[in-house]
């Protein structure tokens, strides 16, 4: 084979600069480096993939994946190293030498992470970047799609589409979201109460272990192949990829958003829609979401405002016919309705125009803002005189919002333990509690957080109790911190139980088990038992 000198050339003179821009820091750091240019394979020379602070494009790339601008402040902790994995044999590389010189590594998808635990740490750390890893094989003859974590959901409903318009897959709403985060940490989409959530479709995987093994589902076996969907498999490994069932959709969904103030009865539809949203046909997910807004007639000159929104597997005339039978004081009418392919629905969800051309799916930059997110989950009705106490604390707190999400249907048919996710039968609805704002600086921050801990806080009566229930995939640090020493059993459980309830102890002897050293840790990793 002929040698292309001036690609030697370019290659020596890239090892020499990260060379040189390791041992401007951390002897520690600079062993970390030479350890992964050792463990380069030939073929796919790591160089490239290795962002440094001294690198140009550092601050980019870091940049790149920050989906909360509250993590992208200057006091914000920074990675000593970004490795942008462009192969399989970059990130066993990784794994091999993060483990030797014990260097925390944190493992980005899509940089969705709530509370940014992807991508900051409070110790010396790198980042393991999975973007460029998204290739999406799909298999239509078996209805299977292979998928890497790097991809994002829009690429994945897009490619979809290209092949079929009576299939789809039961993910998340936001197109900008990487598959790698979503999926492990059992992520939800308006088709849940029909399909329920993507761990419910996940048939196999590719994963990475801590000596750099890959497996498929049946080399790592059942326990781990269970831990990595909805138990969150930033604590066991990397996933590389995961195959996934495609879900039947007809060629025609119809969507809808109908939006009600107090004066407009908000409170008594909001009242009746509780009590119906679980026992809708599967087929039918009306999601609420409650804000305030100004108000020309009310004192005070605030209102609450409640959206709902839907999407249904069929046509808009059966839809009014069900929502004038089970939720009549909505007053659905057919001009409300929109009849639209499922990838446009996908559109519709996400606030872009529905007609807009479909690529726009393949659009990775979303727009950003600082943000808090929070979650409970609802196993009563609320009584009614409850929730007009409810909007008060709105107005109050505003501009915090809430997002109720029903539950039923298929969620309520799948076991508690088919997955670590147990948040299945006897739920009504998901609350996410969420603050955005446009302003940087730590007391900016500080005071919308605590809006959200203040509504929170009010809801308490009215949620789940012995644990109060959480939703893993909205991250929230306040649920309790794990400092990964000798206390990480017992600081792992405050937060654990309420992510996964009797699933906890399942998880940690798994952990125990393909991860004893605890190499994979973050600030709300499974732990392992206790020596």
């Amino acid at each position: 084979m002929a040698i292309s000198w001036p690609l030697v050339v370019s290659l020596l003179l890239s090892i020499s600069s990260l060379a040189t821009s390791a041992s401007n820091s951390d002897p520690v750091h600079e062993a970390f480096v030479q350890c992964l240019l050792d463990n380069s394979h030939p073929s796919h020379p790591i160089s490239e993939a290795i962002f440094t602070p001294q690198s140009p494009s550092y601050a980019t790339v870091l940049q790149s994946y920050i989906r909360n601008l509250r993590f992208n402040e200057t006091y914000t902790p920074k990675p000593f190293l970004i490795l942008t994995a462009l192969h399989q044999s970059h990130i066993q590389a990784a794994i091999i030498c993060a483990k030797k010189g014990n260097i925390q590594m944190k493992i980005r998808s899509g940089g969705h992470d709530y509370d940014g635990l992807s991508y900051v740490a409070t110790v010396p750390f790198f980042i393991l970047d999975m973007f460029n890893l998204r290739s999406i094989d799909i298999d239509m003859e078996t209805e299977t799609v292979w998928v890497q974590s790097g991809a994002i959901l829009g690429e994945l409903y897009y490619r979809i589409s290209e092949l079929s318009k009576t299939h789809g897959f039961p993910a998340g709403v936001c197109p900008t979201v990487g598959v790698g985060g979503h999926f492990t940490g059992g992520g939800y989409g308006n088709m849940m109460r029909k399909y329920g959530l993507t761990v419910d479709n996940i048939v196999d995987a590719y994963f990475i272990d801590v000596n750099g093994r890959i497996h498929d589902r049946k080399s790592m076996g059942e326990d781990l192949f269970w831990a990595i969907r909805g138990g969150g498999a930033a604590s066991f490994g990397v996933v590389l990829a995961y195959k996934i069932k495609l879900v039947s959709v007809p060629e025609i969904v119809t969507v809808f958003r109908v939006e009600k103030t107090l004066e407009d009865n908000a409170t008594d539809i909001v009242d009746q829609w509780q009590h119906v949203a679980s026992k809708l046909p599967k087929e039918l997910f009306v999601r609420l979401v409650i804000d305030v807004v100004n108000s020309s007639t009310r004192t005070g000159g605030s209102t609450v405002r409640v959206s709902f929104i839907s999407l249904f597997l069929g046509d808009s005339k059966t839809l009014v016919s069900i929502m004038n039978e089970n939720l009549p004081l909505l007053g659905l009418s057919q001009s409300d309705c929109i009849e639209t392919s499922w990838i446009r629905s996908v559109l519709f969800w996400t606030n872009i125009t529905i007609d807009s051309p479909t690529d726009v799916l393949l659009n990775r930059t979303p727009s950003l803002s600082y943000l808090k997110r929070k979650s409970d989950y609802v196993k009563q009705p609320i009584p009614k005189t409850a929730l007009e106490g409810i909007w008060e604390k709105m107005i109050e707190l505003q501009p915090a919002q809430m997002i109720f999400n029903p539950y039923g249907g298929r969620m309520a048919e799948i076991a508690s333990t088919a997955t670590p996710f147990p948040h299945r039968a006897g739920n009504l609805w998901k609350i996410q509690y969420l603050a955005n704002w446009n302003q940087g600086g730590a007391e900016t921050a500080q005071r919308y957080i605590e809006l959200t801990r203040k509504l929170h806080r009010y809801m308490t009566p009215f949620v789940s109790k012995n644990p109060r229930e959480a939703f893993l995939n909205y991250r929230d640090i306040d649920l309790g911190v794990n400092h990964n020493d000798r206390g990480s059993y017992l600081e792992g459980r405050v937060y654990g139980i309420k992510y996964f309830k009797g699933n906890f102890n399942r998880l940690v002897h798994i952990k125990t088990k393909v991860d004893p050293t605890n190499f994979f840790r973050n600030e709300q990793s499974i732990p392992t038992l206790p020596h």
